[in-house]
């Protein structure tokens, strides 16, 4: 299901190094130098590491070097900044695999914003450990895969979810309440487009029934985590958060309701910033260019 639109096609640069002088007028010359026009620049410098992080972008349209050669163009500079960096292009439309279990709320939010455009991405598949959601997938038009998973048969699962997502060329897996914990193995080969959905403004409540204990412990707010997977269990480095609040008046169901809202919300955010190439990892950390 693509729900990309095609605006005029951009460059957008991602980088990171050591702050020193004259990094900032060094990109924008050359970009002004072979006819671009910035559209958007923005910068950061990490006061106690002492880094800089720059986000980019510019229109192609006149550009007089041709896509296939910017990289090569550009490499001198990042040598010479010692920089971390990454170019992309606005007209590659990601591909993108969801993975769920059995809660459908994500998911539906996920198909709708991507149909209406609100996420630029083609999600080419729909991969669950059960087959309650088939119906969904229907319904949207996506290919819908049934992976069962157990603890005997995991690591053929992955392996066969592998297959899959290299033969579909996936740029992008979101794990939309999908209750299984991935492998050493899926993560590396993904490492930094696994993107999840916690149900907690991390760190909290652990374990089964996270919205029961919350109530039992009388919380003023629950909330959400989106961050990128890593091999330790909900670690990874987080894109966005949110939270709601909650009164004595509120019972079970209107914690999950409430936090149900913030699941869709801050884990569409997170795929939309991770899309647009906004987000940079630093350590375990993130600069989020909004």
């Amino acid at each position: 299901m693509n729900g990309a639109r095609s605006p005029a096609d951009k460059a957008i640069l991602l980088l990171s190094c050591p702050d020193v002088r004259g990094i900032v007028a060094e990109v924008s010359h050359f970009i002004f130098a072979y006819n671009g026009n910035i559209l958007y620049s923005d910068q950061h410098t990490d006061s106690e590491t002492d880094t800089f992080f720059m986000r980019v972008e510019w229109d192609l349209e006149g550009f007089s070097i041709p896509q296939g050669r910017i990289r090569a163009a550009f490499e001198p500079i990042a040598e010479k900044f010692s920089m971390g960096w990454g170019l992309e292009f606005s007209a590659h439309v990601p591909r993108i695999a969801i993975f769920v279990s059995k809660l459908d709320h994500c998911l539906y939010d996920l198909l709708l914003r991507t149909r209406e455009g609100e996420l630029r991405g083609d999600i080419a598949m729909i991969v669950s450990n059960h087959e309650e959601l088939a119906p969904v997938a229907e319904y949207f038009g996506v290919p819908f895969h049934v992976i069962p998973v157990t603890a005997r048969t995991k690591a053929a699962a992955e392996a066969r979810e592998l297959e899959l997502l290299r033969a579909e060329k996936i740029d992008l897996v979101i794990l939309a309440r999908y209750m299984q914990v991935l492998g050493g193995a899926f993560v590396a080969e993904f490492e930094n487009r696994i993107i999840n959905i916690h149900h907690s403004f991390l760190p909290a409540f652990v374990g089964a029934k996270p919205y029961h204990q919350a109530f039992e412990r009388g919380v003023k707010i629950i909330g959400a985590t989106s961050h990128y997977v890593t091999p330790e269990l909900d670690q990874g480095p987080i894109i966005e958060q949110d939270v709601a609040r909650i009164s004595h008046r509120d019972a079970v169901a209107d914690l999950v309701r409430k936090g149900k809202n913030r699941e869709k919300i801050v884990l569409s955010r997170a795929v939309r910033l991770h899309l647009e190439h906004r987000v940079l990892i630093f350590g375990n950390k993130t600069v989020v260019f909004g």
